[in-house]
């Protein structure tokens, strides 16, 4: 048991380490490190991943309000969205068999890393403020320091919600891997505040899920604290290195990882 618990504590620390250094990842990685670290399946790790990360990702948003970075009200229209939708993914996830669930949560992590694997090695500096041609629907007001609020950048963050909202009930996620992507695309927000920012909606999307499976009798308090709690612990540890790692290289690590563990999953899924 006590063994057991220090395995729970030690997974929970790679998880937050991944989101304290990415901003995403975190929930991604915590679904499969959970199965096959642990052995449970696909509906039992889910919402433990999803408390977690969200433990966890509150604790960054708190620092980054504190640090004034996070995009408060961007967070706020994301989240609300997220939240609305997480119970008809968690709706679809109780209906839906294990190893279909796990398959599709494979492919969809295996696609995440890939894009940013081949991201990463396109652009070595990984730096936001490159060059792009394309309009950016949430822009920065030079004068207040704050995103204009216009009918395509409410448009573009609605669905950046419901999508984060929808993944987070289905596959036990908290939406990072979409967020940091989306706001990266749609607005101009150095990345610091876009890792801010997401921890902030992934801190809320996830503690509407978490609510949800703690009354469904799903969640598993047992194993699901010391995972949190080492996710907690991991993410303070990660923040104190996040500034003097390469964006790119970590990037790329974490897309090795996730690739692996996408292959791994499926292989655990079929074999069943």
């Amino acid at each position: 048991m006590i063994e057991h618990n220090a395995l729970s504590v030690l997974l929970g620390g790679f998880i937050g380490a991944v989101l304290a250094l990415t901003g995403a990842g975190g929930g991604i990685l915590a679904v499969p490190v959970l199965i096959i670290g642990l052995g449970l399946s696909m509906n039992q790790a889910a919402p433990i991943a999803l408390l977690a990360v969200g433990l966890s990702a509150s604790v960054g948003a708190l620092l980054g309000l504190r640090q004034r970075i996070v995009r408060y009200r961007a967070a706020a229209a994301i989240a609300l969205v997220g939240v609305a939708v997480a119970p008809l993914g968690i709706y679809i996830a109780q209906r839906v068999p294990n190893a279909p669930l796990a398959i599709a949560f494979a492919v969809v992590l295996m696609g995440t890393c890939l894009r940013m694997l081949h991201k990463s090695m396109r652009e070595p500096g990984n730096s936001h403020q490159s060059q792009r041609r394309e309009p950016m629907a949430c822009v920065l007001n030079p004068v207040e320091g704050r995103l204009r609020w216009t009918l395509p950048c409410a448009r573009a963050l609605a669905f950046t919600g419901f999508m984060a909202g929808l993944l987070s009930g289905l596959l036990g996620v908290g939406g990072g891997f979409v967020i940091v992507p989306a706001l990266t695309r749609c607005t101009n927000l150095d990345i610091k505040s876009i890792t801010a920012t997401s921890l902030a909606v992934i801190a809320l999307v996830s503690c509407g899920s978490v609510v949800g499976a703690a009354l469904t009798g799903t969640l598993n308090w047992r194993i699901g604290i010391p995972f949190a709690a080492g996710a907690v612990l991991g993410l303070i540890g990660g923040r104190q290195v996040a500034d003097h790692l390469a964006g790119a290289r970590l990037q790329q690590a974490f897309s090795v990882t996730g690739i692996s563990a996408a292959l791994l999953l499926a292989y655990h899924a079929l074999a069943r």
